[in-house]
Protein backbone atom coordinates (compact mmCIF):
# COMPACT_ATOMS: atom_id res chain seq x y z
CA UNK A 1 0.00 0.00 0.00
CA UNK A 2 1.33 3.43 -0.91
CA UNK A 3 2.10 6.20 1.49
CA UNK A 4 -0.36 9.12 1.41
CA UNK A 5 2.08 11.84 2.54
CA UNK A 6 5.79 11.04 2.05
CA UNK A 7 6.84 14.59 3.05
CA UNK A 8 5.13 14.27 6.44
CA UNK A 9 6.75 10.85 6.85
CA UNK A 10 10.20 12.37 6.20
CA UNK A 11 9.60 15.24 8.63
CA UNK A 12 8.35 12.87 11.32
CA UNK A 13 11.38 10.60 10.94
CA UNK A 14 13.74 13.60 11.20
CA UNK A 15 11.81 14.98 14.20
CA UNK A 16 11.88 11.62 16.05
CA UNK A 17 15.56 10.99 15.32
CA UNK A 18 16.38 14.54 16.41
CA UNK A 19 14.56 14.07 19.73
CA UNK A 20 16.48 10.85 20.42
CA UNK A 21 19.80 12.47 19.35
CA UNK A 22 20.46 9.97 16.55
CA UNK A 23 23.23 10.73 14.08
CA UNK A 24 21.01 10.15 11.06
CA UNK A 25 17.49 9.36 9.91
CA UNK A 26 16.56 7.19 6.92
CA UNK A 27 13.54 8.10 4.83
CA UNK A 28 12.09 7.25 1.45
CA UNK A 29 13.86 8.72 -1.56
CA UNK A 30 11.90 11.04 -3.80
CA UNK A 31 12.74 14.20 -5.70
CA UNK A 32 10.66 16.25 -3.26
CA UNK A 33 12.35 14.76 -0.16
CA UNK A 34 15.75 15.29 -1.77
CA UNK A 35 14.93 18.94 -2.53
CA UNK A 36 13.72 19.50 1.06
CA UNK A 37 16.95 17.96 2.37
CA UNK A 38 18.97 20.32 0.15
CA UNK A 39 17.08 23.33 1.53
CA UNK A 40 17.55 22.11 5.13
CA UNK A 41 21.29 21.76 4.52
CA UNK A 42 21.52 25.19 2.91
CA UNK A 43 19.63 26.73 5.85
CA UNK A 44 22.01 25.04 8.30
CA UNK A 45 19.57 22.70 10.03
CA UNK A 46 21.26 19.42 9.00
CA UNK A 47 24.86 18.37 8.36
CA UNK A 48 24.13 16.69 5.06
CA UNK A 49 22.46 13.78 3.32
CA UNK A 50 23.33 10.71 1.25
CA UNK A 51 21.54 8.21 -0.93
CA UNK A 52 22.12 4.73 0.47
CA UNK A 53 20.79 1.22 -0.14
CA UNK A 54 18.77 -0.49 2.60
CA UNK A 55 18.52 -4.22 3.35
CA UNK A 56 15.98 -4.74 0.56
CA UNK A 57 18.33 -3.07 -2.00
CA UNK A 58 16.04 -0.01 -2.26
CA UNK A 59 17.50 3.47 -2.26
CA UNK A 60 16.82 5.55 0.83
CA UNK A 61 17.65 9.13 1.72
CA UNK A 62 19.87 9.28 4.81
CA UNK A 63 19.71 12.67 6.54
CA UNK A 64 22.61 13.45 8.90
CA UNK A 65 21.38 15.53 11.83
CA UNK A 66 23.24 18.47 13.30
CA UNK A 67 23.75 19.33 16.97
CA UNK A 68 25.49 22.20 18.73
CA UNK A 69 28.79 21.82 20.59
CA UNK A 70 26.88 21.35 23.84
CA UNK A 71 24.81 18.53 22.24
CA UNK A 72 21.67 20.68 21.91
CA UNK A 73 19.26 20.17 19.00
CA UNK A 74 19.65 22.59 16.09
CA UNK A 75 16.13 21.71 14.93
CA UNK A 76 13.85 22.84 17.77
CA UNK A 77 10.67 22.11 15.84
CA UNK A 78 9.56 20.95 12.41
CA UNK A 79 5.94 20.82 11.26
CA UNK A 80 4.03 20.08 8.07
CA UNK A 81 1.86 23.01 6.96
CA UNK A 82 0.26 22.04 3.65
CA UNK A 83 -1.27 18.59 3.77
CA UNK A 84 -2.80 16.37 1.06
CA UNK A 85 -6.30 17.17 2.37
CA UNK A 86 -5.69 20.91 2.71
CA UNK A 87 -3.13 22.68 0.56
CA UNK A 88 -1.89 26.08 1.74
CA UNK A 89 -0.82 28.50 -1.00
CA UNK A 90 0.53 32.03 -0.58
CA UNK A 91 1.45 34.84 -2.92
CA UNK A 92 4.95 36.28 -3.03
CA UNK A 93 4.05 39.42 -1.12
CA UNK A 94 2.18 37.64 1.69
CA UNK A 95 4.59 34.86 2.75
CA UNK A 96 4.37 34.57 6.56
CA UNK A 97 7.48 34.65 8.73
CA UNK A 98 8.21 31.72 11.03
CA UNK A 99 8.86 32.88 14.62
CA UNK A 100 9.39 36.48 13.46
CA UNK A 101 12.17 35.41 11.09
CA UNK A 102 14.02 33.01 13.43
CA UNK A 103 12.59 29.98 11.65
CA UNK A 104 12.34 28.98 8.01
CA UNK A 105 9.34 28.09 5.88
CA UNK A 106 10.04 25.77 2.95
CA UNK A 107 7.96 26.53 -0.13
CA UNK A 108 7.33 24.73 -3.39
CA UNK A 109 7.34 27.46 -6.05
CA UNK A 110 7.43 27.62 -9.81
CA UNK A 111 11.19 28.23 -9.47
CA UNK A 112 11.72 25.12 -7.32
CA UNK A 113 11.83 24.29 -3.61
CA UNK A 114 13.20 27.21 -1.58
CA UNK A 115 13.09 29.01 1.74
CA UNK A 116 10.67 31.81 2.52
CA UNK A 117 13.48 34.39 2.35
CA UNK A 118 14.48 33.35 -1.16
CA UNK A 119 10.85 33.36 -2.28
CA UNK A 120 10.37 36.87 -0.88
CA UNK A 121 13.50 38.10 -2.71
CA UNK A 122 12.27 36.59 -6.00
CA UNK A 123 8.68 37.66 -5.23
CA UNK A 124 7.27 34.24 -6.05
CA UNK A 125 4.55 32.47 -4.15
CA UNK A 126 3.71 28.82 -3.87
CA UNK A 127 2.71 26.04 -1.54
CA UNK A 128 4.06 26.19 2.03
CA UNK A 129 5.38 22.66 2.63
CA UNK A 130 6.71 22.95 6.18
CA UNK A 131 8.08 25.22 8.90
CA UNK A 132 11.40 24.60 10.67
CA UNK A 133 12.78 26.42 13.70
Amino acid sequence: MGMTDPIADMLTRVRNANRKKFKSADTSLSRMNLAIAKVLKKAGYIQGFDIKKDQNKREVLRVYLKYSDSKENIIRGIERVSKPGRRIYVQGDSIPKVLNGYGVAILSTSKGIMTDREARELNVGGEILCNVW
